[in-house]
């Protein structure tokens, strides 16, 4: 029987790899503190992003972002795989895999080059030259870079250059925003995904994965700050004249509202977090004074009766805390006062009651709620739009513009391959009239001495 099984399984994945050739699949994996998330996607025929599978599992061996547990990990992501290539009947190899935590930080540097002629357009080949030297700039020891990214060009000390290729100019400079983290956190992601036979195509940094979902064209342009609230981290991303200007990981997130709940009101975990989403709210003077919720006592001891105005002032308390800690983020992004767009908040964190209203109360900032509708479509668009997946929609979308730029990097390399091949045909051609010319101009030397040879004779 489960050999029957197996086989409609395979039979099954080989007819959904012919179906889906046509269009690239992506699998991503969101590693979160509270939770791993584990989908595969591919765009339909009206360009957007259509997720065939969706699977989670709780997560139990990671702390603020950071693998502290490779078995409970490895558990945990071999179970969502397994789960999303059954539903989807599709078999992965690659994966693009989410990175944060504590120990990320970016920093700002420029760098240059110096072509041979400032007649010859800028190409490509400079901009990857420029990124190239980047990442070999001098880090600190167990760190590494993750992400370069340009700002900003400079042809000729002509500044706010966007896009400088098939322009004419000697000295292209640029300013970079460099992302870094430590070697060893992402060799524990690395290995935890090794270990269930799955490679990892590319390291996305989270909070640019969750900025591709939810954030729009426009309020990259007139400048916004994307506040992904997670259960061990809150990631942060600045954006300003469509370019990013900062990320930030602070480390702290949802957990920490809910161990203080826990600790406050002494009752367990669970409880804790259950009275944090149905009953929680971010702002205590909107929390009704005569409410209550009972919470039964911990091994048959008397229940408890928790009021929903303590409740919500021990959450507003560290959730204040959390804003502080952003906004001192956003003011180090040198573009505090040129936020027009003001902060989108996602994660699973935004979720909580009233939130938008404190935030908008503590930062002077408009705020709204990202959800990772912007580019979705299919038949689990509903399931998916909710903001705890941002980071997972983004990480597929990131994955896409990947494997884009992949099939560009290999259109590139078989044009010059084509056109080095037709000048060494051309080379060959040219080499082999030659030799035929002279072949022939040595027939009419010879020929011409044998006839004057001959007249000699006569004469």
């Amino acid at each position: 029987m489960y050999e029957k099984k197996s086989i409609k399984l395979k039979n099954n994945i080989k007819n959904s790899k012919i179906m889906k050739n046509q269009q690239p699949v992506v699998a991503a994996i969101d590693i979160g503190t509270t939770k791993i998330v584990c989908l595969v996607g591919r765009k339909n025929e009206s360009g957007q992003i259509e997720i065939l599978a969706l699977s989670k599992a709780p997560s139990t061996g990671v702390k603020r972002g950071v693998v502290l547990n490779i078995e409970e990990t490895v558990n945990a992501l071999r179970k969502t795989v397994e789960e999303v290539q059954m539903k989807s009947s599709v078999i992965f190899e690659s994966v693009f895999v989410g990175i944060a935590g504590q120990h990320i930080r970016s920093i700002r540097n420029r760098g240059y080059i110096n072509r041979d002629s400032d007649e010859e357009e800028i190409k490509k080949e400079d901009i990857i030259r420029l990124i190239d030297d980047m990442n070999k700039i001098p880090i600190d020891v167990g760190e590494e870079i993750i992400h370069v990214i340009p700002q900003n060009f400079i042809v000729d000390n002509e500044t706010g250059v966007k896009n400088p290729v098939g322009m004419s100019g000697r000295r292209l400079e640029a300013n970079f925003h460099i992302v870094i983290g430590k070697v060893a956190s992402a060799r524990n992601i690395e290995k935890c995904v090794n270990r269930i036979n799955l490679r990892i195509k590319d390291l996305i940094l989270e909070p640019l994965a969750s900025s591709e979902a939810v954030l729009t064209d426009d309020e990259k342009e007139a400048g916004v700050a994307l506040i992904d609230i997670g259960g061990g981290t809150t990631d942060i991303a600045v954006y300003y004249d469509n370019v990013i200007r900062h990320t930030a990981v602070v480390p702290f997130g949802g957990n920490v509202v809910t161990k203080d709940i826990k600790e406050g009101c002494a009752i367990l975990n669970r409880h804790a977090e259950l009275l944090k989403t149905r009953y929680g709210s971010a702002l205590g003077d909107f929390a009704p004074d005569d409410k209550v919720v009972t919470i039964p006592g911990i091994s048959g001891r008397e229940p408890k009766e928790i009021s929903f105005k303590s409740l919500a002032h021990i959450i507003q308390s560290r959730m204040e805390e959390i804003i502080e800690a952003v906004m001192y983020e956003i003011e180090n992004s040198g573009v505090a006062d040129k936020l027009a767009a003001g902060i989108v908040l996602t994660g699973g964190g935004a979720r909580l009651r009233h939130l938008p209203q404190l935030v908008k109360f503590k930062t002077g900032y408009d705020v709204r709620i990202g959800y990772p509708n912007e580019h979705l479509g299919g038949d689990l668009e509903e399931e998916i739009n909710q903001p705890m997946y941002a980071t997972s929609v983004g990480l597929v979308l990131k994955g896409m513009e990947y494997i884009k730029n992949e099939e560009l990097r290999e259109e590139k390399i078989h044009e010059k391959e084509t056109r080095r091949d037709e000048i060494q045909k051309e080379e060959t051609e040219e080499e082999k009239n030659g030799m035929e010319k002279g072949n022939l101009m040595k027939k009419l030397k010879n020929a011409l001495e044998e006839m004057f040879a001959e007249k000699g004779t006569e004469m």
